[in-house]
This record gives structure tokens, C-alpha cells and sequence, in this order.
């Protein structure tokens, strides 16, 4: 009403500027034009209040990542109704445009990207298995697709591109994820689509600008083979238990893994543990299922609390084509977060059940023989069974006075250092106990700085007293240098 008063008093004041307008006019008119006037200028008002206000919504961030719907991308384009789109449709050389997406514009295109420098002694995982130990390295270039299609139907993905300079076999392009979610309610959504397994939280949480340090835990690369996707549908959803406490949770049924070479020869070693499992390694050149079975995969995480939250998760599949061989990951995750300091970590154990020895119509071997010496460092030992590992890490982010002082603009608000420490443990072949080849460990100390929470610059050392030379197939003691930068975009 206040708005009201005030526009109507603004056109009446106005009225004295049209003299031959007003002497003309009776009361009644005079009034029904002030009324008309003021409607118009009210629904101005409203309709500028009410961009002004989206906007600020859209610019807003959400309270906790991960929650609540994704911002409705172009909405101001578009139209109320469109044209339907079918075989119908009528052209030539324009139909190639006759897509929703273009009248109707949905998706949010971003990524990111990241870069590294590497100086180490011997040889690494992450090089390549082979490549030199002293370079430069785009490891990942990775843009992210998301849309929402309606109010409940969501599209999101990701294309990795690894090492995209090589023009070799040692780059890799693959869809990281893609999939469509249907949202029902809160605590229940469908999931279908090439799926990142919820197999421990970095699997899920791997990109790196998120993480401190520039490699990633030793028990994320060969006990959880990180990144692992596979296709299949499932659900999620979000329970609130209690005042403060939270619940979320994700069940698929996908795929599974390829745990052998079309020759019956094993593909879970003590050299790259469980990593040549993954869909996207399998022998298979369509990407099919190699043996009609089906794995299965859930985590649940309990969060009492703003700053805390434990989680366990579990992966079981057949990984043989032609008997019975699953392959089963366990694992623990936890994130402990008070003021500047944080723990996280995450343990995990994996079995491949029959891997020792040799599978139905194994070509290589008599079927159910002992593969002696097979993917190991130990020639009177079997390929593994048993694996485990786990990281600890902990990071105390600070801001230095002085340098907010030095300069406001570069590390004002926003900015942070965070120093890092990681120990990573794994054993690779916990079935060869008695000379412990598949052991390796590392102890890594890092510091970073983040102008923004999105983009880090990362220099760490890495203390190698078990490490693995990829070329020479030995297990060695070992250090590196590793400055790296990463962003979103």
C-alpha cells in the first residue's frame, strides 16, 4: 500500500504539467487514469524487484554444497511456450538447429584443469609408467556439462582428458560421468547413466582443485582404482535424523568389473592392484558387460554434526567372464573439521577371489592351476587376492597478517595457505606375508595457496621409504618434488 501511495502521488503531481489534459477531464476520469498510471507503474516495479531478486538468489551460494537445485540456466530466454519438435518438423539444411537447447538454452558449461612439475629421483605411478622423472605434465583437462532439463529432471557429466598433449596410448578420453537424475523428494532420487561408484568419498571428491596435495592417495589409486565409473541406475537421497545430524546415502546396481584379459589372464596385479579392473580398461571394444553379471554398490554417511562425518561403503561384482571370481571392496572414510584444522583419511580392503589362480578357459594356463610368478615380484607367488590401504592427512589453513596488510587485494577475503601432511600405506599382495613385496608407503608434506577457494598453487615433497619402479618392476626408496596449480572454470 505504501508503494501504492507513493506512485499515485507521484502521477498527481504530474497532472499539473498537462493543463488542457485536466480541465477536460471530469473527476471520475482523473481518478481512472491516476488508477491505470499507478497499476502500470506498480507492475514495473514488481517485475524489476522481482529480477533484481533471482538475481541475487542465482549469486547466492548455497549453504552446503551438494545442496539444492542447480540454477536455472537462461531462464530469462525463454518463452513461455515452444514449438514441438518432431519427425514432423519441416526444413532442410536448418533442422540441424531445431534442438531445444537452442531456443531454450539449459546447461552450464565449466571444468577444470590443472598442471604439475615433477623432480623425482627414480620413477613414479604417476608418471606414466616409464616417462621421465623430471617434466612438465597437463595431467587433466576435464570440462563439466549440467543441465536442468525441468524442475525435476537433472543432466550432469564429465569428460576427463588425461595427458592431452601425447598422441599415444598414454592419453585417455573417456566420459568420466554422465547421467540423468529424476528427483522425487529429498530423501529419495533415481540415478541412470555412467555412474561414479560410491566406493569411499574421494572416488566421489576427486578433482584437483579440491585437493591439497597434488597426487592422489596411494589406496584411491590401487585399492579404490579412482577414478572409477560404470554404467547403471540406482537412487540417493538425504535423511535428517536428529537436530543437528545428517544422513546420505546411494545404492547402484551397474555393470561390474573386468578383472581378466580375453586370454584368462589376470588383470588385478601386484603392480597396479585393482586399476586395470575398471570398465573403461575392459578387453570388451564395445563396453559391454563381459559376463551378463551385475555388481552392486552403496555408501551411507552419518554427519552428527556441522564439521563431522564417518561413512562406509562396499562394491561387489563377478569379474570373470567364464566362472564365478568377484571382486569385493570395503572402505572407511572420515572428515574431522574444527576452526583451520582438518583430518580426513579413508582405509579400504579389497578381494579378488580365485585371482591366484587360473579361471575357466584360460588359455594361457590349465584352469584352477596356481599362477606362479603371474603380475608379481615374487616368482613363487601368486597374483593377489587381498589387498589393503589407508591415507591420514591432516591440513591447518592460515592467512598471515602481515600479507593481508602487504596486500588486501591478493590475500584479502577468500584466500587461504594451507599446510598439508599425508602418511599412505598399502600392501598390495597381503597373501605373500612372508616378504611383504606388495608394500609401499609415503610420507608427504605440502603447502598451498589459494587466491580463491577455486584455483591453488601446490608445492609438496614426497618421502618414499617403500616405492615401485614401473620400469624396472622393482621395489625401491624414493623422493620427489611436485609443484602443481589447478582450477575450476
Amino acid at each position: 500500500m505504501k508503494i501504492r501511495a507513493i506512485l499515485g502521488a507521484l502521477v498527481l503531481a504530474s497532472l499539473p504539467a498537462m493543463p488542457a489534459l485536466a480541465e477536460n477531464m471530469t473527476p471520475e476520469e482523473i481518478k481512472k487514469l491516476v488508477d491505470e498510471a499507478v497499476e502500470k507503474r506498480l507492475q514495473e516495479h514488481e517485475r524489476r524487484e522481482g529480477t533484481l531478486e533471482r538475481r541475487e538468489n542465482a549469486a547466492t551460494p548455497g549453504t552446503e554444497p551438494g545442496i539444492g537445485s542447480l540454477p536455472e540456466v537462461g531462464k530469462e530466454r525463454r518463452t513461455d511456450t515452444q514449438p514441438a519438435l518432431g519427425f514432423s518438423s519441416t526444413g532442410s539444411g536448418r533442422l540441424v538447429y531445431a534442438k531445444p537447447f537452442v531456443a531454450a538454452p539449459k546447461a552450464i558449461v565449466g571444468g577444470y584443469m590443472d598442471i604439475q612439475y615433477r623432480a623425482q629421483r627414480k620413477a613414479s605411478i604417476e608418471n606414466g609408467y616409464g616417462g621421465g622423472t623430471n617434466g612438465f605434465d597437463q595431467q587433466r583437462f576435464v570440462p563439466f556439462i549440467y543441465a536442468d532439463i525441468t524442475e525435476h529432471v537433472k543432466f550432469a557429466s564429465e569428460i576427463e582428458i588425461e595427458h592431452g598433449i601425447r598422441e599415444t596410448s598414454n592419453n585417455e578420453i573417456s566420459l568420466e560421468f554422465a547421467h540423468i537424475d529424476y528427483l522425487v523428494h529429498e530423501p529419495f532420487n533415481i540415478r541412470a547413466g555412467i555412474l561414479l561408484v560410491p566406493i569411499g568419498k574421494f572416488n566421489l571428491l576427486h578433482d584437483s582443485p579440491l585437493n591439497d596435495l597434488t597426487d592422489r592417495p596411494l589406496v584411491s589409486q590401487l585399492i579404490i582404482p579412482s577414478t572409477m565409473s560404470e554404467t547403471g541406475v540406482g537412487f540417493y537421497g538425504t535423511l535428517y535424523p536428529g537436530r543437528t545430524s545428517k544422513l546420505d546415502y546411494e545404492f547402484y546396481v551397474t555393470t561390474g568389473p573386468c578383472g581378466y584379459n580375453q586370454d584368462g589372464s589376470p588383470r588385478v596385479s601386484e603392480a597396479s592392484g585393482t586399476k586395470n579392473s575398471r570398465q573403461r580398461k575392459c578387453a570388451s571394444d564395445d563396453g559391454f558387460d563381459i559376463n551378463n553379471g551385475k555388481a552392486v554398490s552403496g555408501r551411507v554417511a552419518f554427519s552428527p554434526m556441522l564439521g563431522v562425518e564417518v561413512a562406509g561403503s562396499s562394491y561387489y561384482g563377478n569379474q570373470s567372464a567364464t566362472s564365478y571370481n568377484p571382486l569385493s571392496i570395503t572402505a572407511v572414510d572420515w572428515t574431522l573439521q574444527k576452526g583451520p584444522f582438518e583430518i580426513i583419511g579413508e582405509a579400504a580392503w579389497a578381494y579378488a577371489r580365485g585371482n591366484s589362480r587360473a579361471i575357466q578357459g584360460a588359455t594361457f594356463a590349465t584352469p584352477g592351476t596356481f599362477l606362479t610368478g603371474i603380475n608379481t615380484l615374487n616368482a613363487f607367488a601368486g597374483p593377489p587376492q587381498r589387498m589393503q590401504g589407508f591415507y591420514l592427512q591432516g591440513n591447518y589453513h592460515f592467512m598471515p597478517a602481515f600479507l593481508t596488510k602487504l596486500s588486501p587485494k591478493r590475500f584479502g577475503e577468500g584466500s587461504t595457505f594451507t599446510a598439508v601432511v599425508r602418511y599412505d600405506r598399502v600392501n598390495l599382495n597381503r597373501d605373500n606375508r612372508g616378504e611383504n613385496q606388495g608394500e609401499l608407503e609415503q610420507i608427504s608434506f605440502g603447502l598451498n595457496y589459494r587466491p580463491v577457494e577455486d584455483a591453488v598453487f601446490k608445492i609438496s615433497y614426497q618421502y618414499m621409504p617403500k616405492a615401485f619402479n614401473p620400469n624396472t618392476g622393482e621395489r625401491i626408496h624414493d623422493g620427489a618434488v611436485v609443484i602443481s596449480a589447478a582450477t575450476y572454470f
